[in-house]
């Protein structure tokens, strides 16, 4: 009620200048989102990013017709997809990484066996025993 007759007084107001500016002040407290207790439940951070009435259609058909995509929901679909085969990607780099350095580290170790083999030995009694 205090804020309709606000900004009804506020739009009165600025009618009476040539400049009008719309503003209309709230009163309603502002309550945050508690994080850490959506985080430790592993639920995501906004709740309005995600789910299912995020996600899902906005209505279904009886005869079981496909319903078309809601407001910026192909985007998000679109976009899941390149995040996907953006991860694929860079795991796969991941994988090789770690297989390239594994491959390296057996060379290495190869390469200094084949060091001291090469190198002369010892001659006499103390090579038989």
């Amino acid at each position: 009620m205090f804020q309709k007759n606000l900004c009804s007084l506020i739009k009165m107001y600025n009618a009476t200048k040539s400049i009008q500016v719309n503003r209309c002040v709230c009163s309603t407290p502002v309550y945050n989102i508690n994080q850490k207790w959506r985080q430790e439940r592993g639920l995501p951070l906004n709740p309005n990013a995600c789910g299912v009435l995020t996600d899902g259609p906005d209505y279904t058909f009886l005869d079981g017709r496909l319903t078309p995509y809601g407001v910026r929901q192909k985007q998000r679909i679109i976009k899941q997809k390149e995040i996907a085969k953006q991860i694929i990607k860079l795991t796969g780099e991941v994988d090789f990484a770690v297989d390239r350095h594994k491959h390296l580290q057996m060379e290495e170790v190869k390469r200094k066996e084949q060091i001291l083999n090469g190198k002369l030995k010892p001659k006499g009694v103390k090579l038989l025993h």
